[in-house]
């Protein structure tokens, strides 16, 4: 669960889980229960990616009434997308919302008998870009640019919660972005979940570089933008030149590899081989030479060998891949990947992963230690901690008269030291 989301707003307390297009949504949602005049509720925004966040969700659904006891518990993302008689039936739930019926303000009139408002999310086409003002206790701003996706791979149960890709209007998007930098924010991160598939489906079919390229010039105001979690295949020539040459767009991507075997990478279903992984990252460096890359890898998918699994853990080093995602793999009911046989144990999954983590965090110390001696710019989240442009965690402690610095507040910090994991640095 995301801790910024567990916020009461005259008794409406919505609690995200899952990604970083769920963050958006919350506010989306936010801003139709004021619209709606919901009050004393528990809106939980689900997260389906794994059967661990599903047993979360339930978790969530019992603690929210029994802290909450004369709440209205309202249940939606893509858990109650994808399996809606599950939490319809749970005794604490009133209401079960779909992916597309969370974004309507009328979805929230309780007085509608309906316990269930869930549609064929495959029958939705478009994605209409939504207003909103802000983000509670965020320095930082996410927007909606896609939705759902085309792509089966094999593991994978999100298209099914979220639909087939849709992209908003680039001109819907410049709004949005606009509004917020006229809020103050400094930031904004571009999310979806299939975002390089990014306009397939609109006029003239812009590409997500075409797109990030047109919004930087039309929001010249706009200090930072980042872009979320990207597949590696799919990486356009326009993107390819933005990363190289505009310092606006932040030295930080992070790739939805999986794996870094070629038999598991077909058996998942994905598009690219180890091959496509080593030749992107070197061009990646080649474009932006302080590049950061993170990634999504799944650990124990089914039929991993020993080997296999070398082949993903060599690729940390070989890729100098920074900021992790690590998952055991996770059996979801209905993909195909369930269906195959020779299931590696969930005892050799879980050590598996440790061994990815443990890979991750010495080439994220490694990383670390780098920017020792170096400038950073920081976007300040809280009292003295930020963000650099690589993503990293950075705490100052020098402050014109002791004081904390605003949040959202953009900084040049000198790195000098680095301690538990944090850069530590002093304002110049």
């Amino acid at each position: 669960m995301n801790d910024a989301d567990n916020n009461t707003d005259n008794g409406l307390k919505i609690l995200t889980f899952g990604c970083r297009l769920n963050a958006y949504e919350s506010e989306v949602i936010r801003a139709n229960a004021k619209s709606a005049n919901l009050t004393n509720a528990v809106i939980i925004n689900s997260c389906a990616v794994t059967a661990e966040a599903e047993r979360q969700v339930g978790q969530a659904i019992r603690r929210a009434k029994r802290n909450n006891p004369n709440a209205k518990i309202i249940v939606t993302g893509c858990a109650a997308q994808i399996n809606p008689d599950k939490y319809a039936a749970m005794s604490e739930v009133d209401r079960v919302l779909g992916n597309a019926e969370k974004m309507q303000a009328t979805s929230f009139d309780m007085d509608i008998d309906n316990k269930v408002l869930v549609n064929d999310i495959m029958s939705v086409k478009q994605t209409a870009g939504h207003l909103i003002k802000g983000f509670n206790g965020r320095a930082r701003a996410f927007i909606q640019v896609q939705n759902g996706c085309d792509h089966r791979c094999t593991f994978c149960i999100i298209p099914y919660g979220r639909g087939q890709s849709r992209s908003v209007p680039i001109g819907e998007i410049v709004k949005q972005i606009k509004a917020l930098v006229d809020e103050g924010y400094q930031e904004i991160i571009l999310s979806g979940v299939d975002i390089t598939s990014y306009g397939f489906d609109l006029p003239g079919k812009p590409s997500l570089g075409q797109m990030v390229r047109r919004l930087l010039a039309q929001i010249p105001q706009l200090p930072r933008l980042r872009i979320s979690s990207i597949d590696c295949i799919e990486i356009d020539d326009d993107l390819f030149g933005l990363i190289a040459n505009e310092e606006r767009l932040m030295p930080h991507l992070h790739l939805s590899l999986q794996a870094g075997d070629d038999m598991i990478l077909k058996r998942m279903k994905r598009r690219h081989l180890r091959g496509d992984i080593i030749d992107l990252c070197q061009k990646l460096r080649r474009a932006r030479p302080d590049i950061v890359l993170g990634a999504d890898m799944i650990a124990g998918f089914p039929t991993e060998s020993d080997e296999m699994f070398q082949n993903s853990l060599s690729l940390i080093d070989e890729c100098a891949l920074t900021w992790l995602h690590i998952f055991p793999y996770s059996e979801r009911e209905g993909t195909p990947a369930a269906r195959i046989p020779n299931k590696v144990e969930k005892p050799i999954r879980k050590a598996r992963a440790a061994k990815l983590r443990h890979a991750g965090k010495i080439a994220e110390q490694k990383f670390m230690q780098s920017q020792i001696g170096k400038d950073a710019m920081v976007l300040f989240e809280k009292s003295y901690m930020g963000r650099s442009q690589h993503f990293a965690p950075v705490r100052v402690e020098n402050t014109a008269n002791n004081k904390p610095i605003a949040e959202g507040t953009l900084k040049r910090v000198k790195i000098t030291a680095l301690e538990d994991d944090i850069l530590l640095g002093e304002i110049i």
